[in-house]
């Protein structure tokens, strides 16, 4: 593969090109600001050109992009209308005719409350929120078109993302961590250089279908809190109920307290051949704070 369309070129996807960009000859990619354009165009140089794309109306040289492009990556969230990728690109991409593996970032929310129990791929997605039903309805909609088309559409779902700037080390930093308890309460965590990886096999690979993004251990939220804490030589913040967090909770953050699984990574590791970096989120905050070092930003 040479030319790459990535729509959406947010944090996961930036550092994904930062990682693995010298692999394609040229890479378009969209911003919904003409600023932030800008900063990646000149942080890439010519390895990147960075178009803007509201998310409404695609311009022309999106449309010719799409057509040229050997693979594609899609990281934009659908919206109350649907994928906007889809509804203003999806006939530019239904002709693309160099199009041959698709990679749709998704999220592991769409397999709803599970009780704590275990989900891998094979178990049905049962979405609760309006807005897990819109990103399972958006899955859907990208495998049909690989379907029709012939191209491969691998699905990656995600767990919670954290790396470098995103993670309970800058939070300690900051002042603003809490450390909620919920009992039985648990989540997976998913670094993204691991994401970046993940994604590289399934373009290599022209992989398709549904892949669990998770680590191998689902905890409390409070315990990397903890741990980052530690790391950092500070007393951890005090622990906060969840039945007294709840009320200053956005709806967005109070729905995913309301869901607990236990994500199965396995068919990452077996079909794409992932062995995760970060395998859990000791070994992502230790590799962090080596990073960082003194910074007191962190």
């Amino acid at each position: 593969m040479s030319k790459l369309i990535c729509i959406g070129l947010g944090y996961t996807a930036e550092n994904f090109v930062g990682r693995f960009g010298d692999g394609f000859e040229r890479i378009i990619g969209t911003v919904r600001s003409g600023e932030r354009a800008a900063v990646l165009n000149a942080r890439f140089g010519g390895r990147l050109k960075a178009l803007v794309f509201d998310a409404r109306s695609a311009p022309p040289e999106l449309h010719q992009a799409i057509g040229e492009a050997d693979a594609a990556l899609v990281s934009v969230p659908q919206d109350d209308g649907g994928d906007p990728v889809l509804r203003a690109c999806g006939e530019s991409f239904a002709r693309a005719q160099h199009l041959r593996a698709i990679v749709y970032l998704s999220t592991v929310g769409v397999y709803g409350d599970r009780g704590g129990a275990w989900v891998d791929e094979t178990t049905p997605a049962l979405p609760v929120s309006a807005r897990g039903r819109a990103r399972l309805a958006a899955e859907q909609a990208w495998q049909d078109l690989g379907a029709r088309r012939g191209i491969a559409v691998a699905v990656l779902r995600l767990a919670g993302i954290y790396g470098p700037g995103r993670n309970a080390l800058t939070q300690i930093a900051r002042g603003d961590a809490r450390r909620i308890v919920k009992p039985g309460q648990v989540f997976n965590r998913i670094h993204v250089d691991d994401i970046a990886q993940a994604i590289d096999a399934a373009l290599a690979r022209q992989a398709s279908g549904i892949f669990n993004l998770a680590d191998d251990e689902p905890t409390p939220a409070g315990e990397p809190l903890a741990f980052a804490a530690a790391l950092m030589g500070v007393a951890p913040p005090p622990e906060v109920r969840f039945a007294d967090a709840a009320p200053s909770m956005s709806p967005m953050a109070l729905s995913f307290w309301q869901e607990c699984r236990r994500v199965n990574n396995d068919k990452l590791k077996r079909e794409l051949g992932v062995s995760l970096r970060y395998p859990t989120y000791r070994e992502g905050l230790r590799a962090l704070r080596r990073q960082l070092g003194d910074s007191p930003s962190l």
